[in-house]
């Protein structure tokens, strides 16, 4: 995937410090989800899951304040 989305040959992969391909993995894996509904609909949701704090605008928006 990262040869793919970079255009490095696998050599030039395989001398990459582990965080820079790291960085290039997790763009191409992105870019390829970004491909499909399905795939965008799965990164919307990865986005959500990994939310910690309570979007309280769009939940007073939703169900009014109290």
């Amino acid at each position: 995937m990262v040869v793919e989305y970079t255009g490095l040959n696998i050599r030039e992969i395989g001398e990459m410090e582990i965080d820079e391909y790291l960085y290039y993995f997790r763009d191409a894996f992105i870019h390829s989800m970004n491909q499909t509904e399905e795939g965008r609909k799965y990164l919307e949701n990865a986005y959500y899951y990994k939310q910690t704090k309570p979007d309280r605008a769009r939940l007073r928006e939703k169900f009014g304040k109290k």
